[in-house]
């Protein structure tokens, strides 16, 4: 078995295991590479597959890509689903949430992570439906969904009319809520400088820094934060603002912040960065509206600290004051 990361140039079972994953999901070239040889059609339909699903499109099969492509392959049915550590992962869970959520039973967003509050949506749908109620999703469940129709992928989720209601009924402005502020490491002056202005702004804010994106969601969620900024310094001139983006929804007042603070960088930095949905596990694992801003070189973020720390913070006022305008979100 090769270890992950792969990329071009390897070969074996692992990479034949890839591409017969890719070929399943219409993104591999059938007359491409020879199969267990990682060429240039593998590559290609990697970075295809990155892009359809929200990964930093690299073209590399890293632990993450390789982790969503397992995930992708499961449908609603394929195996039965029930809480367990560490929790199961995949479309199918997503689907499930989706469904239940549609139906009134709140599941949570439509993450693809079976937790707790996916178990209980479960077991009180099998209560309504007359079914033992032990949170666990096999065929007799399954088979009570299917009874209802077709999956109601026009309904908002209930977590979403509750979260659309928290939002709206908010004070505008940032007193008093939670503000989370990230970082992996070299964006310390910047979330320094964002720090006191929140502060000054009425916010609470608390700062995390941790490699690990995971890890960053858990402190937040445990600090029942109401949004979450992650900073993240490039060695280049790249600049991207990333909200979450599932296969059953994407999180509109992610894409909202995003947007407000993209329009509010372009000032500082003479161009609009890109605002793009992502499948990333900080921002799938956080419970509150996310944004990951990529800003780059680091050595010009260092000169304007200050022009941009105040550009973030102005937007998430902005963003405070009518995080709803739009519908919440929209499902994929």
């Amino acid at each position: 078995m090769i270890a992950l990361p792969f990329s071009e140039g390897a070969r074996g079972e692992a990479v034949a295991d890839l591409q017969r994953r890719l070929l399943a999901l219409n993104v591999l070239d059938p007359i491409g590479d020879a199969p267990g040889t990682f060429g240039p059609a593998t590559t290609t339909a990697v970075r295809n597959f990155q892009q359809r699903y929200g990964l930093v499109v690299d073209g590399i099969c890293s632990d993450l890509t390789w982790t969503v492509l397992v995930e992708v392959g499961y449908c609603l049915g394929d195996r039965q689903l029930y809480l367990r550590s560490p929790m199961m992962r995949g479309d199918d869970i997503a689907a499930l949430q989706a469904c239940l959520g549609s139906l009134g039973f709140d599941a949570g967003r439509a993450d693809g992570i079976f937790g707790p509050r996916t178990a209980t949506a479960i077991a009180e749908f099998q209560r309504n439906a007359g079914l033992m109620s032990d949170g666990i999703c096999g065929p007799d469940t399954y088979t009570a969904l299917d009874r209802l129709g077709p999956e109601r992928t026009a309904a908002l989720m209930v977590n979403q009319v509750r979260e659309r209601e928290r939002l709206r009924t908010a004070p505008p402005g940032l007193d008093g809520r939670r503000v989370m502020i990230g970082h992996q490491g070299g964006a310390a002056p910047l979330t320094s400088a964002l720090h006191r202005l929140l502060r000054d702004a009425g916010a609470r804010v608390l700062t995390f820094s941790h490699p690990d994106g995971p890890t960053q969601a858990r402190l937040a969620n445990s600090a029942d934060g109401d949004v979450f900024v992650e900073l993240q310094l490039t060695p280049g001139p790249s600049h991207r603002l990333a909200y979450f983006r599932g296969v059953r929804f994407w999180s509109q007042p992610g894409h909202a912040l995003a947007q407000h603070a993209g329009q509010a960088l372009a000032v500082i930095l003479g161009v609009e960065p890109e605002v793009v949905g992502m499948r990333l596990p900080l921002l799938r694992e956080t419970r509150m509206p996310a944004i990951v801003i990529e800003i780059g070189p680091a050595s010009r973020v260092v000169t304007q600290n200050e022009q941009i720390a105040t550009a973030i913070a102005q937007a998430l006022v902005s963003w405070a004051t009518e995080p709803v305008s739009l519908p919440l979100v929209q499902r994929l």
